[in-house]
């Protein structure tokens, strides 16, 4: 009997969501940094296999909002406590338990499988682990305690095969070549935005949306031989809040800019197996953050 279901990832900002979703996927598909707050979306990762389809779901981490774009990501964060079949509450050693009580209790009272993920294990001693564990099942005494470090993948096979067991049955619920449920622009515009995320401080990164303005794939010949080579070529505009901003990301003599660019485009060729030919523009849009119309534009707000 073929097994399928929808298993959600939530929790507190920068307890490693999605550094779990990729390793658990097998594919990069969410961006990773050290900063709080770089999982902006709801994005699904899709694992198959011929007897069972896994469809995981990163979501932001979950905080008090303080501008409408922070009320779009909880929205986010909040939907996927309603249609889950398996929900993954990650924490970590260092996480402070009470910061966001209402929807832990939320977590509590939901009638999916619970599984609670302790994350970064290999920071902390037994001793504490052990403490922790208590602790947790304490808290949500239906949950199955799982302490793992995503980033050096220890406990995730053993995490991984109780998700398989758990699994309801069903036929799947997309295509079995499916990977993910986002466009190939939404990666290219996630992967500039991790860039920025690691090379600029303080409000700049969460200033900035992406937004991809052409996405063309072509053939060109090569030198020797003249055989055809495919090549994509992506123009891309960095939106910022105030001029200032828009300096800051440029920096001298374009320099800044121009290493963005660099290292995006290396990880752009990684993940399309393509040469890119990537063009960034940056553009000042007016304290978007806190604008409904331009959130919807940018595909935050839900219907």
């Amino acid at each position: 009997m073929h097994k399928s279901g929808f298993v959600n990832i939530v929790g507190n900002p920068n307890v490693g969501k999605s550094t779990l979703m990729n390793a658990l996927v097998g594919e990069r598909l969410s961006i990773i940094t050290s900063k709080a707050q770089t999982t902006r979306h709801r994005i699904l990762g899709i694992v198959n296999s011929e007897d069972f389809q896994i469809v995981f779901s990163d979501t932001p981490g979950v905080l008090k909002p303080n501008y409408k774009l922070q009320e779009s990501m909880l929205e986010f964060s909040e939907s996927a406590l309603v249609d889950a079949d398996i929900l993954l509450y990650v924490t970590d050693v260092q996480d402070n338990y009470d910061k966001n009580a209402e929807f832990l209790d939320k977590v509590k009272h939901n009638k999916a499988h619970i599984l609670l993920v302790i994350n970064k294990i290999d920071l902390t001693t037994q001793e504490t682990l052990e403490h922790l564990v208590s602790f947790w099942h304490e808290q949500i005494p239906n949950a199955e305690i799982y302490p793992i470090s995503a980033m050096e993948r220890f406990g995730v096979d053993t995490l991984m095969s109780r998700i398989i067991e758990l699994l309801p049955p069903s036929p799947p619920f997309f295509d079995k070549d499916q990977l993910t449920d986002k466009p190939e622009k939404f990666f290219v515009t996630e992967i500039i935005r991790e860039k920025i995320l690691r090379n600029y401080d303080k409000e700049i990164p969460y200033s900035v949306e992406v937004e991809v303005e052409s996405f063309k794939e072509e053939t060109f010949s090569a030198e020797e031989g003249n055989s055809k080579e495919p090549i994509i070529r992506i123009s891309a505009v960095i939106y910022v809040e105030r001029d200032s901003q828009k300096g800051i990301i440029i920096g001298k003599q374009g320099k800044a800019l121009k290493k963005v660019g660099m290292e995006a485009r290396k990880d752009l060729e990684e993940f399309f197996q393509k040469r890119i030919y990537l063009q960034l523009f940056v553009k000042v849009d007016k304290d978007w953050r806190q604008k409904s119309s331009r959130l919807k534009h940018y595909g935050y707000e839900l219907e």
